[in-house]
């Protein structure tokens, strides 16, 4: 039995939550799910950003305070797990008390190694990164991915020395696993070899509020990703580890982090530079998904074409939502994704494919059947290996499950088991047990996937009883 750790980035509280983030929190929930059931002990976490501009603007701008304001978003965030049914362990916001003294311990440890140091600097600030960019990371004189031209700021900062971790970082870089697709891992690591800039890890108080003091000057507050990355550790329960948490998920566990491709320069190089100053171990590996469209494009409100994760639950139902996502969504490449798409995939393959399926099956052994041997656990197929669920390829995985779906169904339409018993009454009862063995193995392969889908499968056949209809027709 091993200790897993595992944790979704934080989304920022200044939107509903999105499709994308959705995607991130259900591959998550697949691996934890499929850990648990390996026997491994497994530490879920995810939560809420909940400092910056951005924030504290968008608050402003709608006449609330900031705090309640994150208030009703980190409460949409937790919603929304509710409605994806998620197994997390841990909900971390980073307004709360440990982790602030978390974000300002790692300040102290960094400072401690002389990685910390005060400049005055004037750049090209861009509120939606809340990061400093550069003249060549803007289009046409706009940030490419906000569309709008970037603040010259010029403030006296903290700066981090991001510089010198260049080696150590390339090294880290080298160990087999450490990113996940192979080729975000070449990313990392031409950008460390293109050259690293020490960056601002602190805005001036008097412009930004919203904000951790800086540990030993209350006139500056920690950048809002320098605070917000500790949340990995800070809710574990560092740095004071009173339930041991941290030393038995981070320090002694294999640790993962699941992150949107645009994150690789956060997650993979900044936030381990800084725990390479703090002397606190590395991330073993860090997966990256792609991101959703839409006929195309990226989604936004102006284009009209978002769309609402909670909508699709409230249409769908969860596992239908989990389904898609789950198996026609690429987990490593951009993904495009429609309404019309989605009820496509859930009128073939879930409402005619597994809702038929199981409906089919478990009126023969209803109709047929009495008793029959106790068949818990299930026997999953050979061909079903979990290796697709540890190389984050979860699609695969549930095209075999789909596979036997289809051959299942396909069996009982030219064995014809209805027939059968008429004429040969032991044998077509054998065929009718037989295929409800083989639905037993698709609930339980279909467990950290479709979790409810799947207790409903298995339930049925404990009871010999055709459930009601999984996946009504829409």
């Amino acid at each position: 039995m091993s200790a897993r750790y595992l944790t979704t980035t934080l989304p920022y509280v200044n939107a509903d939550p999105h499709i994308g983030f959705a995607l991130e929190l259900v591959q998550a929930d697949v691996l934890a799910r499929a850990w648990r059931t390996a026997k491994d002990e497994v530490f879920f976490n995810t939560g809420t950003d909940e400092h910056g501009q951005k924030i504290y603007d968008a608050a402003k701008k709608v006449g609330q305070e900031t705090q309640a304001y994150i208030d009703y978003y980190a409460g949409e965030v937790q919603k929304l797990g509710k409605a994806l049914n998620l197994s997390i362990d841990a909900f971390v916001r980073t307004t709360s008390a440990v982790h602030k003294e978390a974000a300002q311990e790692i300040w102290r440890r960094c400072a401690a190694n002389d990685d910390i140091y005060l400049k005055e600097y004037e750049g090209l600030y861009c509120v939606g990164h809340e990061a400093f960019v550069t003249e060549k990371d803007l289009v046409d004189g706009k940030c490419p991915d906000h569309n709008v031209e970037p603040q010259v700021l010029h403030e006296e900062n903290y700066f981090f020395k991001f510089k010198k971790y260049e080696e150590p970082l390339l090294n880290y870089l080298q160990r087999p696993g450490v990113i996940v697709p192979e080729w975000r891992r070449q990313e990392a690591i031409n950008f460390v070899k293109g050259g690293l800039e020490d960056f601002s890890i602190s805005r001036e108080k008097k412009r930004l509020s919203w904000g951790i003091p800086v540990p030993g000057d209350d006139s500056q507050v920690i950048y809002v990703w320098f605070e917000a990355l500790t949340n990995y550790i800070s809710t574990l329960g560092w740095p004071d580890d009173k339930q041991g948490n941290f030393k038995r998920f981070w320090e002694e566990g294999v640790t993962l982090q699941v992150a949107g491709k645009d994150q690789v320069r956060f997650q993979s190089l900044i936030w381990q530079a800084m725990l390479m100053s703090a002397k606190i171990r590395n991330t073993d590996t860090v997966f990256y998904h792609g991101f959703i469209t839409a006929n195309g494009h990226k989604m936004s409100k102006s284009l009209g074409n978002v769309i609402n994760p909670f909508e699709l639950v409230e249409e769908y139902g969860t596992d239908a939502v989990r389904y898609v996502l789950l198996r026609h969504v690429s987990p490593f490449d951009d993904s495009d994704l429609t309404r019309k798409a989605i009820h496509e995939h859930y009128t073939a393959n879930l409402t005619n494919g597994l809702g038929n399926l199981v409906a089919r099956v478990m009126k023969l052994a209803e109709t047929h059947l009495g008793t029959y041997p106790n068949i818990d656990p299930p026997i999953v197929p050979a061909d079903y290996d979990q290796k697709f669920i540890e190389n984050f390829e979860f699609n695969r995985a549930m095209d075999i499950i789909w596979t036997h779906i289809q051959r299942l169904d396909g069996e009982i339409t030219s064995k014809r088991p209805f027939e059968l018993i008429k004429t040969n009454e032991a044998r077509g009862k054998d065929l009718i047990l037989q295929f409800v063995l083989e639905l037993s193995s698709i609930g339980e392969m279909l467990r950290p996937f479709m979790p409810m889908t799947a207790e409903k499968i298995i339930q049925a056949v404990k009871e010999n009883k055709r459930p009601a209809n999984l996946f009504p027709r829409l």
